[in-house]
């Protein structure tokens, strides 16, 4: 074990020496294993980043909810268009049979989505906001919260009465620094009364439904106002929550009975619907970081084997450079593995060098991409193991040759050059 590090501290010195002595030869010699590192583990942290905001924004939708459908999520939607499009939307009737019958549900809820109107306070408007009018569970279901004001109420639900409640950025514009709340404003031609506004949610750009630029309604409100048949083309989402502890399968085995009865298909008929849940969109999505993987190992690569290349000739060098040394070592003694392990340890420091640079790069990089956008990139230290690992791999091919060739030197030989 003594012998071992001393051999890796003697290396560590040839390696440190051949950075000072041939600065210019050494530096681009190793400039080939750090673009490749970078390459690698740039693409790799950008793409694992990309992946870990995108579930961040699937999470807040829910991982113990299901979305009943007219498609399944995990199909392309252009090329299995006509197969799904005679199928009905979800509809406020499968809702409530859903929320009557289930046992398993810990919630349901039913939204529809329209799109942008204007909403006027005196002079002021708001143009192009999306107007959400949803059953009273859906706020729990998305978790959401209000800044100032209040919820609606289960008698404004159940009547449908002409409140609303404001998306941050809305709110904002609509009043201009006063306070909103209590105050009536015109929306379809009628008068409404702002009884809250929700917290901001920020410039994620992963957040997939921005309620920062909603005009929530309670359903039975918007329906007064807005077709919201099956014959309609707004925008449909049922969910149902499972019970804490209850699977996720059992709980969508149970929606597709009731669905199936309350939609009144034969037992041999197919589901005219899709059970959804988040994890088929990311399984869908895997497949694509995994074509960026790729892309960026094979960019890199390239990079690594002229990096390789080169520091192998630093090595062939090395040994020309040391011949002498090398007859001498093993003259009085040395062994052929300490030759080969102090050459071959010699290519692997400097590879971990260049390496090592990579990843400092790939730090300064994904820090100044998150500074300067909203999205969030960091430097596992996954990824970081794999810059070192590929680095010592990187070093190991190119400097086994050197090293071997060193290490079967006859020491008259060697001596004598």
């Amino acid at each position: 074990m003594k012998l071992l590090i001393k051999i890796l501290i003697e290396s560590f010195r040839q390696a440190v020496g051949s950075l000072r002595d041939n600065k210019l030869r050494t530096f681009l010699s190793l400039l080939g294993i750090t673009i490749g590192i970078f390459c690698i583990i740039m693409v790799k942290s950008a793409v694992d980043s990309l992946q870990a905001n995108i579930v961040e924004g699937f999470s807040k939708l829910g991982s113990d909810v299901i979305y009943l459908d007219k498609m399944p999520w995990n199909e392309d939607p252009g090329q299995n268009y006509w197969k799904y499009a005679r199928r009905p939307n979800p509809s406020f009737d499968d809702f409530q049979a859903i929320q009557r019958r289930s046992k398993l549900s810990e919630k349901a809820a039913f939204a529809v989505f329209t799109g942008g109107r204007t909403i006027k306070y005196r002079n002021s408007n708001v143009s192009n906001a999306f107007i959400m009018g949803t059953t009273q569970e859906y706020p729990d279901i998305q978790n959401l919260q209000i800044a100032e004001g209040r919820n609606y109420t289960t008698t404004e639900f159940a009547t449908g009465s002409n409140k609303v409640i404001l998306g941050y950025n809305v709110y904002t514009e609509l009043f201009n620094g006063i306070n909103g709340i209590g105050r009536e404003v015109q929306l379809f031609g009628q008068k409404y009364q702002v009884i809250g506004y929700l917290k901001s949610e920020g410039d994620d750009p992963f957040n997939f439904i921005n309620f920062d630029e909603v005009i929530w309604l309670n359903y039975n409100s918007l329906k007064k106002y807005i077709n919201v048949s099956d014959q309609s083309n707004i925008g449909k989402m049922l969910m149902v929550k499972a019970l804490p502890g209850v699977n996720i399968d059992d709980l969508k085995g149970e929606v597709t009975s009731i669905t199936r009865a309350h939609r009144r298909l034969k037992p041999l008929e197919k589901d005219n619907f899709s059970l959804n849940e988040l994890s088929m969109l990311t399984q869908v999505l895997d497949s694509v970081f995994g074509v960026l993987n790729l892309a960026g190992f094979i960019i890199g690569i390239f990079a690594l084997i002229v990096g390789m290349v080169s520091v192998a000739n630093i090595m062939f060098v090395s040994v020309k450079e040391r011949t002498s040394l090398i007859g001498i070592k093993k003259a009085i003694g040395a062994k052929r593995y300490v030759i080969l392990l102090e050459f071959l340890l010699e290519a692997i420091v400097l590879c971990i060098i260049g390496g090592l640079v990579g990843l400092v790069l790939v730090f300064i990089s994904l820090k100044a991409v998150s500074a300067l956008s909203s999205f969030k990139m960091s430097l596992s230290f996954a990824n970081m193991l794999v810059g070192i690992g590929a680095s010592v791999i990187v070093g190991i091919i190119a400097g086994i040759i050197p090293a071997s060739q060193a290490s079967k030197m006859d020491p008259v030989e060697a001596i004598r050059m």
